[in-house]
């Protein structure tokens, strides 16, 4: 068996392979109360049926002001629990876990009048001036990162992530040159998420993981590297994250110190030095679509589960595919078992 297709658990979440799909936001039409509908469900049970080992629902905000569109979802109301519960439990009909990614937009909340952030300046020049979150508003934020968490409990989710990458609310404020307060929430650029990661953390089953998603370094003038994120990720482990998932950039301004690679495996070092500096779990992003290097960055031990994104966009059953390329087999879902009957 392949490394990719061996099952993986971490605490109560055992997954029947490696392959996670990535949470990517889908816009999608009549979406605008941030409750899940048709479309949702059809989009992540397709890709259970297709075999990923753990399905993350996409950036799902705390409240509505937190979305970067407003055809985003969240879960700021007990009624939208039942929306996700149905996509929950059919997920978990065909073999698959689910996730959900938790957070807050924060400057880069599009629709917002106006978005808040830790600091004044806008993402770059044709975005919004935020306002400053006050420090009684900053705590309260984080009251609704446990809320939205609770929910998500009372849905079925197997695991929870939250979004503290790519230039969004937690990102902003462990990011220093974003974050110019002079309060608690200045003074250490961790705290934010720390309290973040301790409030959801109260929430969940004691054995149910909590994933986290980060940028190992930014690309702006005002860019942090790596050490500086080692440090905060230090922090978020010890205030009770069990699993990294390692991305870079997504802060905004001007790209003075360089840009994302563009090209198959880029992130994976990242991800290799976070999981050797801190002795944790990560899971790598970036451009794995191919089935061979997807199994070398976990069988090398550079991350112990691959994420795939756009490729899982284009093709539902990519997990699948990938397995019976590497194995020679793979559980297909019995309607479909004609279509690779001879095949691989």
């Amino acid at each position: 068996m392949s490394s990719l297709g061996k099952p993986y658990s971490l605490k109560a979440l055992s997954l029947r392979n490696r392959i996670v799909m990535s949470p990517m936001c889908q816009y999608a039409v009549d979406a605008e109360d941030g409750t899940p509908n048709e479309w949702h469900f059809v989009h992540y049970v397709s890709r259970a049926v297709g075999g990923a080992g753990l399905i993350l629902i996409e950036m799902t905000d705390v409240e509505p002001d937190g979305r970067i569109t407003n055809r985003d979802l969240g879960l700021w109301s007990d009624e939208q629990i039942p929306a996700y519960r149905r996509i929950v439990d059919e997920v978990h009909k065909h073999g698959g876990k689910i996730g959900i990614q938790l957070a807050h937009a924060g400057r880069k909340a599009l629709d917002a009048e106006p978005p808040v952030g830790p600091w004044t300046e806008p993402f770059d020049d044709t975005a919004k001036q935020p306002r400053a979150l006050s420090t009684e508003e900053a705590w309260a934020l984080i009251g609704r990162f446990a809320d939205a968490a609770a929910r998500a409990v009372q849905a079925g989710f197997d695991t929870i992530q939250l979004h503290g990458a790519h230039g969004y609310l937690i990102h902003q404020f462990h990011s220093p040159g974003i974050n110019k307060r002079d309060d608690e929430f200045g003074r250490d650029k961790a705290k934010f998420g720390v309290e973040v990661i301790k409030a959801v953390k109260a929430v969940l089953p004691p054995d149910m993981p909590l994933l986290m998603r980060v940028s190992a370094i930014e690309y702006a003038e005002y860019a942090y590297d790596l050490e500086h994120m080692l440090e905060v990720a230090r922090a978020y482990r010890d205030a009770g994250v069990d699993m990294f998932d390692v991305s870079t950039g997504g802060e905004g301004g001007p790209a003075v110190k360089g840009k994302p690679g563009n090209y198959p495996g880029y992130q994976v070092p990242f991800a290799r030095a976070m999981k050797d500096a801190l002795d944790i779990p990560v899971s790598a992003v970036g451009m794995l679509d191919d089935a061979e290097l997807a199994e070398h960055v976990v069988a090398s031990g550079d991350a112990d589960l691959a994420v795939i994104g756009r490729a899982m966009l284009r093709n539902p059953y990519w997990a699948i595919d990938a397995l019976r390329r590497l194995d020679g087999t793979a559980d297909v879902a019995k309607p479909y078992e004609r279509g690779y009957h001879g095949r691989r």
